[in-house]
């Protein structure tokens, strides 16, 4: 019961944040509001609780699982088959064991929009949230192609629209993009969060998968309160996907994604690679010269009892972020690792927060409630890299929006972090 109090009190708190940040308090439209937080509950309902829907996603998360297998051949027949299956011998090596996922579900996605699968979905999960929450088509169909699309690829079925888009739409296209993750990317999560065991494999992917779903009313709700609509005759109602194309034909298709899959892999590489590197310099100047010379290695050694050893980075996220864990409904003692989590999802990126989880499950440093709770509040890309990266994105297709999307940058990040809090938040409440 008070878990599900302490959830209530989460999402009443950032409803507040999101009010008190708002551009036009009195233009926000709290029907709209109520009807988002309702559709996420209504869901998270279904998936978590509901028997046969929740045996729907599981089917549907085993797809993932499957198609890992079917990476693993490709990686087997690059890397060799003894790389691939004998990990206790050589150790989870991130390089061959997730990026290939990125690679192929990039692929795959890129081949189910060039045979129009794709946009059929998306079209039907953008109906539903044009009709309850009563938003224009472009603003449904980005944050429904958000749910299986990166934040720059998306826009693409909304691209003859976003010239013309009044500044709360851009910041909505923004802040779906920010508050959900790629396909790609979700494979490549539950390659790393469930290990060599389907079974856990599967759980991940549903919960991933149920948070990106969830995630795709939240960041609506978000992004309507932090800027409400104040040019209602601007608004185009109408539902119709861009037609473009993204290769000339089926193989073009998948070779078009492949590369895209190969400059994403490479990338969140390479980042990985910085990032890790960045915080054990930042953790050995904080530990042997502050944490030395005013003896709070040892404060904090004994104040964590001893789940932090010295003065760290990872302490600093863990203290500010905590707060915020404990109103998401994370266990008490999981507060500080999950703090820590948020803050390096906010400040680096998902990929390095779920990378450290995947360390915190596997040395079993935090609880099945507080780990799931975290797999929803981590699932976005919200952080501080995804600003250049839809200024440069977005601002591709409608060079004209480009100073709009520099000036809701910082606005946006908020928007996408609030709705994977949302998320979690009601994620919370169910579990």
């Amino acid at each position: 019961m008070l878990d599900i109090l302490r959830s209530l009190l989460g999402i009443l708190v950032l409803v507040l944040i999101c009010y008190a940040l708002s551009a036009h308090r009195k233009k926000i439209d709290w029907k709209l509001v109520g009807t988002g937080l309702l559709l996420q509950l209504v869901f998270a309902i279904l998936v978590l609780k509901i028997p046969i829907v929740k045996k729907l996603f599981e089917a549907l998360a085993s797809i993932f699982v499957v198609f890992l297998d079917f990476t693993k051949e490709g990686s087997r027949f690059l890397f060799g088959k003894e790389m691939i299956d004998n990990i206790p011998a050589y150790g989870y090596i991130f390089a061959i064991q997730v990026l290939p996922t990125v690679l192929f579900f990039s692929a795959f996605t890129s081949m189910l929009y060039y045979l129009g699968v794709l946009q059929k979905i998306v079209y039907g999960i953008a109906w539903i949230m044009n009709r309850t929450m009563r938003l224009s088509g472009a603003e449904s169909l980005s944050a429904a192609g958000n749910i299986f699309l990166g934040q720059t690829e998306a826009p693409l079925l909304i691209k003859p629209y976003i010239e013309h888009m009044t500044r709360s739409e851009v910041l909505c296209v923004m802040v779906g993009g920010m508050a959900t993750i790629a396909g790609g990317v979700l494979a490549a999560y539950v390659g790393f969060l469930g290990g060599t065991d389907p079974v856990q494999q599967q759980i991940y992917a549903t919960h991933l998968l149920s948070a990106s779903i969830m995630s795709a009313p939240a960041a609506l709700v978000a992004s309507k309160m932090l800027l409400p609509e104040t040019e209602p005759e601007k608004i185009n109602t109408e539902i119709h996907i861009s037609k473009d194309k993204i290769g000339a034909n089926l193989l073009e298709a998948i070779s078009n994604g492949t590369s895209d899959g190969l400059r994403l892999a490479v990338n969140v590489g390479a980042m990985l690679i910085v990032f890790t590197a960045l915080i054990y310099m930042v953790n050995f100047v904080l530990q042997n010269s502050i944490g030395e010379w005013f003896g709070l290695n040892d404060l904090v050694k004994e104040f964590t009892a001893g789940k932090y050893t010295h003065f760290s980075l990872q302490f600093i996220l863990g203290m500010i972020c905590a707060p915020l864990a404990w109103l998401l409904g994370v266990p008490y003692a999981d507060m500080m690792y999950a703090g820590q989590l948020l803050g390096e999802k906010t400040i680096l990126n998902e990929f390095y927060a779920y990378t450290t989880m995947g360390n915190f499950k596997l040395n079993g440093l935090m609880s099945e409630r507080g780990l799931i709770i975290c797999t929803y509040a981590l699932c976005g890309f919200s952080n501080f890299a995804s600003i250049g990266i839809q200024i440069g994105g977005i601002g591709a297709l409608a060079p004209n929006q480009k100073s709009t999307l520099a000036e809701l940058g910082i606005k946006a990040l908020i928007g996408g972090t609030v709705a994977c809090f949302f998320t979690a938040a009601i994620a919370g409440l169910i579990i």
